[in-house]
C-alpha cells in the first residue's frame, strides 16, 4: 500500500486539520505517518494514522529513515515559514532526503492538493 507521512509545524496545524478534512476520501486508501502532534490532528479528522516521536524528540530522524528505505511515497510537510531557526535544520535534511531519493514532497496548500491527486490518479509511479 503506498504511503504519505504528513508533518506540520503548529501553527499550520488549522490548515493540516483543513486539508485531511477536504481530502478524506482519497487519504483513507493510503497508509499515513505522522510526527506525533501532527498525527493527532489527522486523528481528528477521522483517519487512522501511525504515529512517530515527536519531531524534536526523535521523529524527524524516524521519518528520514523511512525516506532512505524507501517506505514513503509523497511527504507533505506544512511548516511555517516565519519561526524562529530551531528545528529548521533538520527539517532541511529532511527536504534535501525527499530530493536524494526522488520523493515527491510538498511545503505548501496548493502543491500537495496537485501532488495528492496524482498519486491517486498513479501519475508519478
Amino acid at each position: 500500500m503506498r504511503s504519505i507521512v504528513f508533518l506540520s509545524n503548529n501553527r499550520k496545524r488549522p490548515l493540516l486539520h483543513q486539508f485531511c478534512s477536504a481530502y478524506k476520501l482519497i487519504l483513507s486508501k493510503y497508509s499515513l505517518f505522522a510526527t506525533f502532534g501532527t498525527s493527532q490532528v489527522i486523528r481528528d479528522c477521522g483517519l487512522d494514522v501511525y504515529s512517530f516521536l515527536s519531531g524534536s524528540s526523535g521523529g524527524y530522524r524516524q521519518v528520514i529513515s523511512k525516506l532512505y528505505c524507501g517506505e514513503v511515497d509523497l511527504l507533505i510537510f506544512f511548516r511555517d515559514s516565519l519561526k524562529g531557526s530551531s528545528g529548521s535544520s533538520l527539517e532541511m535534511e529532511l527536504l534535501s532526503v525527499c530530493d536524494f531519493c526522488n520523493v515527491p514532497s510538498a511545503t505548501n496548500v496548493l502543491t500537495a492538493e496537485i501532488l495528492l491527486r496524482a498519486l491517486d490518479d498513479g501519475g508519478f509511479f
